[in-house]
């Protein structure tokens, strides 16, 4: 799929209206007569002479300023990284101001969604983007609700709504997709996976699945669906749409295992219901799997690692194979989850026929998002933060830790605020069992932190090695405390906690506003 110059999302009137912002903003437009000719010239925003300007120009212009305005004031008064309430302040004025804006880029849209990896992989295609010669318009932040999506096409647009990238790319949250979609009739999406996460927004898998595939068949043929062959729900979901449909996995099984670890979740067929037979599982039911009743089974990847080489902490060597020969890569995240989103990443950059050069550039340059696999010195120790939020994610960054049989010291943090989901429950199903012996010490705290304290309990973790701080300060001090000189401090947030910490190391000095990361 070439990049052509024209237009890859068009616009379309929306049927849903934006939630009502909780703050009023007045806005004063200056006379705008003088100027119509000149916005006309420019932009071709206004059909024919200036007497022809139409009310949703002038409506898509006053949202913009109302939200850019809002911004600023977010900003310079600390209230916000004007991420989110910007975008709600402009589809408030204007609820079409998403598609208007995202119509006008020169090469169309990029859509990433799945339940993990989103930011990183999203990160990903942007910086193989940039190697490609691309300005990409991205949500960088990861604020990835449609008021994100529309903040971040306001920001990097004018006060006429014409955006200074030429793609844009946005990740999306999952049940946001069919509305997305819906707004910026992308060229390409992608679907990295689908796990159990935060059950009081979402539902079950299976009902994010069907906002997926109802979703993907809105798509034309001209457009192209990127999947992860080794997940079966989503691979399930290249038979539901008339796009092309690019796959990617693993084929090396050297990481993999034999049965299914306690946090899977799609474990029976799609089509008929009996359980899925694997071969190997890499991680949740991320694996190559069959279904010994139907034959449905894992699609043939076009794009796969066929040998990876995992270094603990450090990061990854991966050779793949691709629709034009084997690329080798080195990747500076660590684990088998962030081998998914180099694949991802990579196989996206193939189906928008971007330069090999510039894919192996993007990934061998690329560095972690805030939060996401995060290294911070402070004094002679090193914070290495690594984010949490739900049971695969949890177990596949403990065993990341853990690859190079060394003990470690950690400060877990868990909240359950509305971000990161009230609902903790899923604090069962990580198997904290394998902490067994293998930990100096554990700082827990967070507004559950007793509840993950009796869970440690449960899993047999040496009750002198966990100490329990309320005040996230101290429990930092705590951590930091108990790691020796040129030790790493492995800190385990979930979302809205390790917000809360990058906040207080931006206070001590030591990382900057998550907005300009």
């Amino acid at each position: 799929m070439e990049l052509s110059r024209s237009s890859g999302c068009v616009a379309q009137e929306s049927s849903e209206s934006p939630s009502r912002p909780n703050t009023h903003v007045m806005v004063y437009l200056p006379p705008i007569g003088t100027h119509i000719a000149a916005w006309n010239s420019k932009t071709g925003l206004l059909p024919g002479s200036a007497g022809a300007l139409r009310v949703s120009s002038v409506r898509l212009v006053a949202a913009i300023i109302a939200g850019k305005l809002v911004a600023f004031v977010s900003r310079h008064l600390n209230l916000g990284g004007g991420t989110t309430f910007p975008g709600q302040v402009t589809r408030r004025i204007d609820p079409r101001a998403l598609e208007k804006m995202t119509a006008r880029l020169e090469q169309g849209c990029i859509i990433v969604t799945g339940t993990n990896g989103k930011t990183t992989t999203t990160r990903m295609i942007s910086n193989i983007l940039r190697h490609a010669g691309f300005k990409p318009v991205h949500n960088r932040s990861g604020a990835n609700l449609i008021t994100g999506v529309t903040s971040a096409i306001l920001n990097s647009s004018s006060l006429l709504g014409q955006p200074r990238g030429d793609v844009g790319l946005f990740e999306v949250d999952e049940a946001n997709l069919p509305r997305t979609l819906a707004e910026t009739h992308p060229k390409v999406v992608v679907i990295n996976n689908l796990f159990r996460d935060q059950l009081d927004r979402y539902g079950e898998i299976d009902y994010v699945a069907g906002l997926w595939r109802g979703a993907l068949q809105t798509l034309p043929p001209s457009a192209c669906v990127v999947l992860n062959a080794d997940d079966p729900l989503v691979a399930s979901l290249g038979k539901s749409t008339r796009a092309r449909v690019l796959y990617f996995g693993i084929e090396d099984e050297r990481y993999g295992n034999q049965i299914l670890e306690h946090a899977a979740d799609s474990k029976s067929c799609v089509n008929c219901g009996a359980r899925y037979v694997y071969d190997v599982a890499f991680y949740g039911h991320v694996g190559k799997y069959a279904c010994p009743v139907c034959g449905e089974k894992r699609p043939l990847p076009n794009l796969y690692a066929a040998h990876l080489m995992l270094a603990s902490t450090s990061g990854s060597e991966l050779s793949l194979s691709t629709p034009d020969g084997p690329l080798e890569v080195k990747v500076s995240l660590p684990g088998l989850y962030n081998v998914y989103n180099t694949l991802a990443a990579a196989a996206t950059g193939f189906a928008l026929d971007i330069p090999v050069v510039a894919i192996k550039q993007g990934v061998d340059t690329f560095s972690a998002a805030f939060g996401r696999i995060e290294r911070v010195a402070i004094g002679d120790k090193m914070v290495f933060l690594a984010l949490v939020k739900n049971p695969v994610g949890f177990n596949e960054v403990l065993r990341t830790l853990f690859l190079d049989g060394l003990p470690k010291n950690l400060l877990i943090l868990i909240n359950d605020n509305i971000a990161d989901g009230t609902d903790i429950s899923w604090l069962w199903d990580v198997d904290f069992e394998a902490l067994q012996g293998k930990v100096n010490s554990v700082v827990i705290s967070g507004t559950r932190a007793e509840d993950m304290a009796v869970r440690l309990k449960y899993a047999l973790v040496d009750t002198a090695a966990i100490s329990l701080e309320t005040d996230l300060d101290k429990a930092l001090q705590a951590g930091l405390t108990n790691v020796g000189e040129g030790g790493t401090l492995y800190v385990l947030p979930t979302y809205t906690a390790m917000l809360e910490i990058r906040a207080l190391m931006q206070k001590m000095g030591y990382v900057g506003k998550f907005w300009q990361d």
